[in-house]
């Protein structure tokens, strides 16, 4: 019996996996630090348009679709790729400005216009290489009058609710958001200052999003 349990280990870890990404938490992006033009990156490749078309990006842009971007999960926002379709061979460069996929193991999500280009509308989804051809040189703390933290990306709202009363319990205030796919974004601050986010961003996690000093 003892044989047949060690056996068995790597498939009842696989099926722990995998039941973990089904019902909690995506892997949270972590902020990563600058990749240096020429990293490359291959795997699968989504695109999005409505509904979020105009809404927020997490770096606080608004989203166009029509515009030449794309969310990854750890890039600097500002850090430029080239994307190529390895299955017709078509390229387009774009600029990551947003946060995701976490849906799979898909690695890019790309703007309405540049899955137009690549000729994936009609698929959904793509084999792509990802090369940085700028990258960002200081992928620090942005100097914004205004900086939120993502710490985290739920697909389960009791999970969020969890991670917002451990933002709060640890003294910021925390909200919700939708983003790319119905996950629940939870966001900490806002922060006035470049060295308060940081202090938040070490004992939380997560990677910094400019936000709007009016609200």
């Amino acid at each position: 019996m003892l044989r047949n349990l060690r056996a068995r280990i790597p498939e009842l870890a696989g099926g722990l996996a995998i039941a973990l990404m089904a019902g909690g938490c995506v892997p949270r992006a972590q902020p990563g630090a600058a990749a240096d033009a020429g990293w490359i990156e291959t795997g699968v490749a989504s695109w999005y348009g409505e509904p979020f078309h105009g809404r927020r990006t997490a770096s606080g842009e608004t989203y166009d679709m029509e515009s030449m971007t794309a969310a990854h999960q750890t890039l600097p926002f500002g850090t430029v790729v080239r994307v190529e379709n390895r299955d017709n061979g078509r390229t387009v460069e774009v600029r990551i400005n947003d946060r995701g996929p976490f849906v799979g193991r898909r690695i890019l999500d790309l703007s309405r216009a540049a899955a137009r280009r690549l000729g994936m509308l009609g698929p959904g989804t793509a084999r792509v290489r990802v090369t940085v051809v700028q990258a960002v040189e200081n992928p620090g703390t942005p100097p914004w009058e205004c900086i939120e933290l993502q710490v985290g990306a739920f697909r389960d709202p009791e999970l969020a609710a969890t991670a917002r009363r451990r933002v709060r319990e640890a003294g910021y205030s925390a909200r919700s958001e939708v983003g790319p796919g119905g996950l629940l974004r939870v966001i900490a601050g806002p922060f006035d200052s470049g060295a308060s986010a940081e202090a938040a961003e070490r004992r939380l996690g997560g990677f910094y999003r400019r936000c709007d000093p009016s609200r």
